[in-house]
């Protein structure tokens, strides 16, 4: 089918937020005065399991969070869906920057990813919990390498985790791209992810969070030894404060120099019929990637649509965010030449949403933690779209350093360090696009790599989504 065609009667909206059932009614903004001990800046995936598990640790403590437009809204809801044990964007980002704790990042991460398992069971979340796995695919023979690797190690580190010829592969999910996968069994899972932020929300609510939407914080400023939060018709007065504002202007001066607001974009299919699902087979449902520099990611929802995003990580020259970039027209006309050429049995199949959003990118691709305001406030930003899981570990790491614990999470390089922040504008713009330009000419020349990207290979630097 021609693409053009295929997206003409797409909507131009995340296909998670469209009008579901599920999506629970707004909460009030606020008004007046409050206080509170723990005040709570975003209502994404971040923000929500902090407030839940501060008071999962303290039923007692008085948690406020406050969402500037309706919880879930921004990257929690636009999301691919994919709930990822890994805390580090994957084992290979992991064991290049941070080798000797490996080990213990792979084995928090499990624990986090089943403890999010056990925490959906026990509040009754219904968001379609599927622990399918992930099978990362390779399409060109420059990319065995990297997958070999993270077979080889994964199998040491304990992983359920398989390697998978050329035939095994397209015998699970068939495309004549594909060369060879590698299948991580067990800790990846596919969830609606709105449904999950609102069943979260839920949770909240029923442990005595006090929520407010339509709330957004303007300022952040010392009084006495609390903190002051200003949104535009109330103020809440608390002692300690976390941050989980993502990409966001950042309410703490210093996180500008650290993130970088990039777009991704993702289409949804409408749903197959048997026949177009036998064509694939796909009767495992894992997520699915593949290994080039800018890679794709794709799963199949309850309704058997294929979500199909990634690829195109824009990056608007000076940072600029602007609602209107939620909609790449260009982009979604790539992504659907990808999918057919990935999928050449499904010509006929035609999309049903289009839509982007921002994520918070830093330079190491995986979240960042530290304190301001004499430690009154905790931050976790970074998650480079990877999030879904590693916001929970990111919670907990907030939270132990507002209580002034001394635990292994927070005794971690990768919690202790920061990023190698960007260069100020314009010098990040051009830094950026360049890099953009060099990976796509690294996937065009069989993943040879040019001086550029050698030399922030050296570095430990880089851009991705």
């Amino acid at each position: 089918m021609d693409p053009l065609k295929a997206l003409a009667d797409a909507e131009r909206k995340p296909y998670w937020l469209d009008e579901d059932p599920f999506e629970p009614e707004p909460l009030p903004r606020i008004f007046g005065h409050t206080h509170a001990d723990l005040a709570i800046v975003g209502g994404g995936f971040s923000g929500l399991w902090t407030a839940l598990l501060a008071k999962e640790r303290d039923p007692g403590r008085d948690v406020v969070l406050l969402e500037g437009q309706r919880v879930g809204w921004a990257a929690t809801g636009r999301n691919g869906g994919f709930c990822h044990a890994s805390l580090t964007h994957g084992l290979g980002n992991g064991l290049e920057r941070w080798p000797y704790e490996i080990a213990d990042l792979h084995r928090l991460g499990v624990e986090n990813f089943n403890a999010i398992e056990e925490t959906i069971a026990r509040y009754g979340i219904d968001c379609s919990f599927e622990r399918t796995g992930e099978l990362n695919v390779a399409t060109e023979e420059w990319q065995l390498d990297g997958m070999n690797e993270v077979h080889t190690i994964g199998r040491e580190l304990g992983a359920d985790i398989e390697y998978l010829d050329r035939d095994q592969v397209r015998a699970e999910v068939n495309s004549p791209t594909y060369i060879a996968g590698v299948w991580e069994r067990g800790d990846c899972a596919m969830i609606d992810p709105a449904r999950l932020a609102w069943g979260l929300r839920q949770a909240c609510l029923q442990l005595g969070v006090r929520i407010y939407e339509h709330s957004p914080i303007k300022h952040i400023v010392k009084d006495g030894p609390a903190l002051r939060l200003t949104a535009p018709y109330g103020t809440v007065r608390a002692n300690r404060v976390a941050l989980g504002t993502g990409a966001f202007s950042p309410l703490l001066r210093r996180l500008r120099y650290y993130l970088a607001p990039v777009y991704d974009y993702a289409l949804m299919t409408e749903p197959l019929t048997r026949d177009q699902l036998d064509s694939i087979g796909w009767k495992n449902r894992q997520g699915m990637g593949d290994s080039a520099n800018q890679f794709h990611y794709y799963r199949l929802t309850d309704e058997n649509s294929i979500l199909w995003g990634g690829y195109d990580a824009v990056y608007y020259n000076g940072g600029r965010v602007k609602i209107d970039y939620n909609q790449r027209d260009a982009t979604f006309l790539t992504l659907a030449e990808h999918f057919y050429q990935t999928f050449p049995q499904l010509e006929e199949v035609r999309f049903s949403h289009k839509w982007g959003g921002l994520i918070d990118t830093c330079s190491r691709f995986s979240a960042f933690f530290g304190t301001g305001y004499d430690s009154r406030l905790a931050y976790a930003v970074g998650y480079t779209g990877l999030g879904v899981a590693a916001t929970r570990f990111g919670a907990n790491v907030m939270l132990d350093l507002l209580d002034g614990l001394d635990t292994e999470r927070t005794r971690l390089r990768m919690v202790r360090e920061k990023p190698v922040p960007f260069p100020p504008e314009p010098v990040r713009s051009g830094v950026i696009q360049l890099t953009r330009w060099s990976l796509a000419r690294a996937d065009a020349n069989g993943g040879r790599r040019n001086l550029w990207l050698r030399t922030l290979d050296r570095f430990g630097l880089g851009f991705d989504s």
